[in-house]
Order: structure tokens, then sequence, then C-alpha cells
């Protein structure tokens, strides 16, 4: 019996002893696998590597969701103009709702100041461009007739097979679907577009009526510090795209003044519906207010000549310096200011998705993308790695 006992505990202890071995060699081998992954990985080419697979599953997830907008656009651009169009008159909608005036009926009130805006907006536009509209057309094209037979007679201009070429380019492209001509054609366009003025309507309605409650409960899956980032980020969205949209308006109305007033002192013909012209355009920064320009500039030069024509242009660089250096900053704050490449990147990546209404939606986009990683990781504190350096910021003060 004790000798039973005996070989049973150490048949237990060798078993015991056994297994403490396995698990030691597996513990090594874990180890040594570990220390050979941590290896590979934590030199600077598996570093290299590990960047490269988040960017291109980063690219690839943004591919997805650009694909998934596009494809749902009659969806989606209605629901981005109505959230621009709410954030624009969102002080509006908090100045009623602070004199207790009912909600719907400060919804309907400001819908209807809205559609009055727009109609007026674009009546002055028919109104000013109808009439005149075929003289315009002729004056610019005999400016740029007139342009082209100057450059043939410079030594190093291109021969006449070339200029037809770009003419024929320029021409296409002002004629085709991206640019915008093409964008009712066809029955299908006409009810995808109505389509989505009716959804912008409807979504505009409750976006004023009820934003605050529909923020309110997107906000409900976030805790802690995502609850206050979110929170951050939708507050920042609705004061950038207001800011933005009010003063883009504001530096548009100045530019159709300032260019309609240079006009009227040189005696350049439709003086007004070149001045008009400005204001459409104006939304599409950097680009809008150079084509008026250059609209001008051509009918000054059939009109006027070379001199008028040169003073115009003279005319459309001054108020483009005033836009920049002063309207913009007080208008529109400094923190909406994008770098000019800023500006053309978005342009021509929201031209390249969505032709002309993506150049106009492009760079408001781009600075709420900017407006939420400045109060990323607080009210005034940017995402980390977008933080200037003390040496910055010691040279900015």
């Amino acid at each position: 019996m004790v000798f039973g006992r005996r070989a049973r505990r150490e048949m237990l202890e060798a078993v015991r002893e056994d297994a403490r071995g396995v698990a030691n060699t597996a513990q090594t081998v874990t180890e040594t696998d570990s220390g050979r992954l941590r290896r590979t990985w934590g030199d600077g080419f598996g570093v290299l590597a590990s960047r490269a697979l988040q960017i291109i599953i980063v690219l690839i997830l943004t591919a997805g969701v650009v694909w998934g907008m596009r494809t749902l656009s009659t969806v989606v651009i209605p629901i981005l103009l109505a959230l621009i169009l709410a954030s624009t008159f969102a002080p509006v909608m908090s100045w009623l709702r602070a004199r207790n005036v009912p909600p719907a009926l400060a919804t309907v009130a400001v819908l209807l100041g809205i559609v009055v805006i727009l109609t007026g907006i674009g009546w002055l536009i028919v109104w000013a461009v109808r009439d005149q509209w075929e003289d315009l057309s002729s004056q610019a094209q005999d400016g740029f007739a007139q342009v082209i037979d100057w450059v043939k007679t410079l030594p190093f201009a291109p021969d006449s097979k070339q200029i037809a070429e770009w003419q024929d380019t320029v021409i296409d492209f002002l004629t085709s679907s991206q640019f915008g001509s093409g964008a009712l054609a066809g029955v299908g366009a006409i009810t995808s577009f109505v389509t989505g003025l009716v959804l912008m309507v409807v979504v505009l309605f409750f976006f004023l009526k009820d934003g605050p409650t529909i923020w309110r409960f997107m906000l409900r899956p976030f805790q802690g510090e995502g609850l206050a980032r979110a929170r951050r980020a939708g507050d920042k969205t609705v004061a950038t795209l207001g800011s933005y949209i009010r003063g883009t308006a504001a530096v548009a109305a100045v530019d159709a003044v300032g260019i309609g007033i240079g006009l009227l002192i040189l005696q350049v013909p439709l003086a007004l519906p070149l001045a008009v012209l400005v204001l459409v355009p104006a939304f599409i920064p950097l680009v809008g207010a150079t084509v008026a320009g250059i609209l001008a500039a051509l009918v000054a030069l059939v009109a006027n000549g070379p001199l008028s024509a040169v003073l115009v242009v003279g005319v459309v660089v001054l108020v483009n310096q005033l836009e920049g250096n002063f309207l913009q900053p007080v208008l529109m704050g400094r923190a909406l200011k994008l770098h000019a490449l800023v500006i053309l990147l978005a342009l021509t990546i929201g031209t390249v998705l969505s032709g002309i209404l993506g150049a106009v939606l492009a760079v408001p986009i781009a600075a709420v993308g900017w407006g939420i990683i400045q109060v990323w990781d607080g009210p005034n504190l940017p995402a980390k790695w977008a933080r200037p350096h003390a040496r910055e910021r010691n040279s900015a003060q």
C-alpha cells in the first residue's frame, strides 16, 4: 500500500515535470517567435511596410466611401446642400427660437426666406444677362479671336494647327456635361434633378426644425471623450459651413460691385451683366472671379481696345487682392482661410468627382475637414500631428 502510494506520487511528479517542461518549451518558442516578429517589423523597413499597409487600408476605405457617395449622389448631394443651407441660416433659427417662435412656424419662415433670396438672385442674373447674352457671347468670341491673332505674332507662338486643337479642346470641355451644360440633358437627368430638389427641401425642413434633436440622437453611441470630440466636430461643422457660405456670399457681392464699378468707369459695354455674372462663379474660389474677369477683359478688348482690356485685368486683380487679403479674413475668419494649394487641389478633386457641383462643394468640405482637425483634441487644441512646433509658435508671436 505504501509502496503503491509512493509510486503514484512519483508518477504524478514526473507528469508534472513533463508538463512544466513542455510549457517552458512552448513559452520559449513563443518568446523566440515574438522576438523575431518584433525584430522583423521593428526595424526601419518593417515600420515603412506597416505604414504603407495602413495607408493602403485608408485609401481603400476612402475609395469605398467616395464610390458609395457617387453611387448615391441623388441622395448625398441634396443632404449636403441641405446641411449647408441649414448651417447658413442656423443663427436665424436660434434667434427665432430665443423669442419663443413655434419651431414649425420658424422653419416655414426661414424656408420662405431662402426661396425668396435664391429666386431673387436667379431673377437678377437672368434679367441682367438674358437680353444681352448674344452680344456678350459674340464680343467674348471676337476678343478671344483677337487674342489668338496676337499670339500668332509672337516668335515662339504655336502653329495654327496646335491653336485649333487647343480651341477645340476648350470648346469641347465647356460644352461637355462635366462642365455642367449637359447636367439636365435627358429625362433621366431631369427626374434625378427634381427628385434631388424635393429631397433637399424636405431634408432642409427637418434640419431647420429638428436639427438639435437629430444631432443628439446621432450622438447616443458615443461616450466619454468620444462624445466630447463628436460634439466639438458637430459644432465646428455647423459654424464652419455657416461662416463659409455667408462670408462667400458677402465676398461675391463685394466682388460684383467692385468689378461693376471698374467696368462702368472704364465705359466697358455690358457692364451690368458682366458684374452680375461674377456672383455665381465667385462661389468657386480662385477660379470663379478669374473666369469672370477674363470674360470682361475680352469684351473690353473688342469694344475699347487693348488698353481697356489691360485696365480691366488690373481691376480684377485689385479686387481679388482686396478679397484675399482683407475681405476673407474679416468676413470668414482666419481659421477658415485655406492655403491656395489646398483650394486648388480640392477644386480639382471635386471637379473630377462631381463636375461643376463638386467644384462648388469641394472647398467648404475641405474647410470643414480642417476645422474638425483644429478641435480634435480640445476646443482650441488641434490633433497632435497638426500642432505647430514650438519654433513656429514663437516665430508667429
